[in-house]
């Protein structure tokens, strides 16, 4: 079930940031400083900043209890491992390191604050690293569904398969 649970958050999680990536960033960054501003001023009642932190959350969660859970069975442990590593590499990780600061310097500071061109060169800077937030998303939420593949897919040695009444093996 937890398998489950950490499929679905992951996969939110891409979809959320392939979403953002096709339906907000060309208007966000497309045209920085005047975007930029524009941004601020649509997204007073709700905004990335409002969906990602608890989904990342709970991809996190999910990934921690899937690892404590399935480090018994090998067919699985080196996966989950992994995806959770990702995740929590690419999108926890590289954004506080990365992105928070832009965004401190994009949606935070006071307008005026900071030259045009350098708010274009931030602008690049983060649309430059958003692919590495969703190439990590992929490879993560892709590590995840295949390791709950493997979990429905493969049985331990020790454990026959059953055979339908009146099936001759």
């Amino acid at each position: 079930m937890v398998l489950i649970a950490l499929v679905w958050s992951s996969m939110m999680s891409l979809g959320g940031v392939a979403a953002e990536t096709v339906m907000l960033y060309p208007n966000i960054f497309g045209d920085a400083p005047a975007s930029l501003e524009r941004a601020r001023e649509f997204m007073v009642a709700g905004g990335p900043s409002d969906y990602f932190p608890p989904l990342g959350a709970s991809v996190v969660l999910t990934g921690i209890v899937a690892v404590l859970l399935t480090m018994r069975d090998p067919r699985v442990r080196w996966w989950v491992l992994a995806a959770a590593a990702v995740f929590i590499g690419c999108e926890f990780v590289f954004s506080a390191l990365y992105f928070w600061p832009r965004n401190e310097i994009m949606f935070v500071d006071a307008l005026g604050t900071h030259s045009p061109e350098y708010l274009r060169q931030v602008a690049q800077e983060f649309v430059a690293g958003h692919r590495v937030r969703l190439a990590g998303g992929a490879v993560a939420a892709a590590l995840a569904f295949t390791a709950l593949l493997r979990h429905v897919t493969t049985r331990p040695a020790d454990v026959p398969a059953e055979v339908p009444p009146g099936v001759r093996r």
